[in-house]
């Protein structure tokens, strides 16, 4: 049963749906998809107004949780009926964690239900649900980021699906492996930290003292997270938004305190860092972000853990025997977090085991986005920490008719921090109207 209900400038609704686990065995087991439908106020009566889908980045997080017409939701609803998400596995969408997972069985069972939650399967919970709102019209894709990578899995197997398609910092190689991402992405982190050390001189030697710090101590966090040296360096993710630089410099300028016992963290700092690192929220972008990945029979086993031994200069331990500043990472998972992060301690055999799993599936069909026939435009962020620019232009050139904007005005969180600027831009682009 739909709900509707109201917020400033807006009517919302409620949707619900029942899609198959599997989508190669459908009268197998089911899941539950949630999805909150957005319209203008003033546009609520019109049945004709087309449909735009929008994908969030991840993968694991639910849909922007949007009040009134913020960010490029605005621009969106003045054309648009617009459908928000909740992939599957994720906020209102049988969600996945620490607490629900266990009711599949033990880690086997766990890692065998996770295969089935990459971007394939999202797609086809698309697929399955778009002729219950469109009535079997196509409807448009906006795919941020992981979002993207589903949309171009959506043009790879479902093209008729789609009457539009816009990507945010969304472009993924077509056949690059784990590693091959990873061996691309530490040397736009390392830009990315410079870049953050000439803003921030001062955050040279703050950054190394806290590292020191927590070379010798590891202290536990309120909420159980275990803070090493690497957990902390893995603060570097804030550096792929447009305000990350800011954050972080706030964050480490009064880590310490004085004590009778003399300086310990403060309780404001840890309070904020076991906020920013717990992955409580969304668990699945840690057990399946290196699956995002995997098209054939090579098992990501821990890609990222695996490259980083490849750049020394990220080692903490190293970097503090010498006297050169504290190299903090970006988007990468890592083994240890199984270890550190409370929300994510039972599921460390599951993650193991994804990570050995060596049956993946092709999610992009070469020849067939090279036949493409829907109108595709895409942002390209020129030095995106989180998607390497030069993947996503030979992705570019391989989709036909694809038209790019290349940008250095945005970081990865664009189409969220432009306003409407960016959604605007890239509709234009599909329209050929610039």
């Amino acid at each position: 049963m739909s709900v509707s209900y109201r917020q400033p400038g807006v009517v919302l609704t409620d949707r619900h749906f029942t899609v198959p686990l599997d989508h190669e065995d459908p009268t197998g087991e089911t899941i539950e998809l949630y999805a909150r439908e957005v319209v203008a106020s003033d546009k609520a009566h019109r049945e004709d107004l087309p449909w735009l889908l929008y994908l969030q980045g991840g993968p694991g997080f639910g849909a922007n949780r949007f009040v009134g017409r913020q960010a490029w939701l605005g621009r969106a609803l003045d054309e648009y009926r617009v459908l928000l998400l909740d992939q599957r596995g994720t906020g209102g969408s049988t969600p996945l964690t620490r607490q629900t997972l266990p009711l599949r069985g033990g880690p086997a069972e766990q890692a065998e239900l996770l295969t089935h939650f990459r971007a394939d399967s999202i797609v086809r919970d698309c697929e399955a649900i778009r002729p219950a709102l469109t009535g079997g019209d196509p409807w448009t894709v906006l795919g941020q980021s992981f979002g993207g990578f589903c949309t171009v899995n959506y043009l790879s197997t479902a093209p008729e699906g789609l009457r539009a398609a816009f990507l945010t910092g969304g472009l993924p190689s077509l056949d690059a492996h784990a590693d091959d991402v990873y061996r691309a992405a530490y040397p736009r982190i390392e830009r990315k930290v410079a870049a953050h050390y000439d803003r921030y001189p001062q955050d040279v030697e703050r950054a190394r003292r806290i590292a020191e710090h927590l070379l010798g101590h590891e202290p536990v966090l309120p909420n159980g997270y275990r803070l090493t040296a690497e957990a902390f360096q893995s603060l570097g993710i804030m550096l792929g938004g447009k305000e990350g630089s800011h954050r972080l410099h706030f964050l480490l300028e009064n880590a310490f305190v004085r004590t009778p016992q003399g300086h310990e963290l403060s309780d404001a700092f840890q309070e904020e860092v076991q906020n920013s690192l717990s992955f409580a929220g969304h668990p699945l972008y840690a057990l399946v972000h290196e699956a995002t990945y995997g098209q054939d029979s090579r098992p990501t086993d821990w890609s990222a853990e695996r490259v980083r031994g490849e750049f020394p200069q990220f080692d903490a331990a190293k970097t503090l025997a010498g006297d050169g500043p504290l190299l903090f990472t970006g988007e990468t998972i890592h083994p240890w977090m199984f270890d550190c992060d409370p929300a994510l301690r039972p599921l460390r055999d599951t993650a193991e085991l994804l990570a050995a799993h060596t049956d993946w599936q092709p999610l992009y069909d070469p020849a067939r986005l090279a036949a493409n026939e829907v109108p595709v435009a895409a942002a390209v962020y020129h030095d995106d920490m989180y998607v390497d620019a030069d993947h996503s232009l030979r992705t570019a050139r391989s989709i036909r008719g694809l038209r790019t904007w290349v940008t250095d005005e945005f970081e990865h969180d664009g189409v969220r921090a432009g306003g409407p600027r960016v959604l605007d831009r890239l509709i234009a682009l599909a329209r050929d109207e610039v």
